[in-house]
């Protein structure tokens, strides 16, 4: 069965835009999967601790046969290919690729949450995710995306001019 995932892509290590084109190429030669769709880059404030330079986000929606667990295998393999190392939690890195979404499903597991636990909160998931859903995004548990953006404050979120682009 083929399901809709959406990915959260970031960085802000190893030159961020090459970092997530990078990215952007690697998932559209994953296995079962079928890149549908790439958001704008989003630069935003990093979050964590120490001072760390800004991130550089986007979304992708990848129409996939793979299951969850084999997705974000996936997902893990192409960041490590990336030069990703997991140490300091909320440190910086050059690649992030989060699973946020897949089709309606919640999964809650000891490695995967599904829906992303803090994709509510963050205005560079949010964006991206709205950019690229060409309705109001209903997520798992009914709330839409419309309404998740309403409910963030204030941010410095920036959208940037150069695409990122499906090859």
């Amino acid at each position: 069965m083929i399901t809709p995932a959406f990915v959260a892509i970031g960085s802000n290590l190893g030159e961020p835009p090459r970092q997530l084109q990078r990215a952007v190429s690697a998932l559209a030669t994953l296995p079962a999967s079928a890149l549908q769709q790439v958001s704008s880059m989003y630069r935003s404030t990093a979050i964590g601790p120490g001072e760390q330079p800004d991130y550089l986000n986007a979304v992708a929606l990848l129409h996939t046969a793979l299951e969850p667990d084999a997705l974000l295998l996936a997902l893990q393999s192409i960041e490590h290919a990336q030069g990703r190392e997991r140490g300091e939690r909320w440190g910086p890195r050059t690649l992030d690729l989060d699973l946020l979404l897949y089709g309606q499903q919640e999964i809650h597991s000891s490695h995967l949450t599904v829906p992303h636990p803090r994709m509510h909160e963050r205005d560079f998931v949010l964006y991206p995710l709205r950019e690229i859903s060409n309705t109001s995004l209903v997520l798992p548990g009914g709330k839409d995306i419309d309404y998740l953006l309403e409910q963030l404050p204030p941010g410095e979120l920036e959208k940037l001019p150069d695409p990122l682009r499906v090859q």
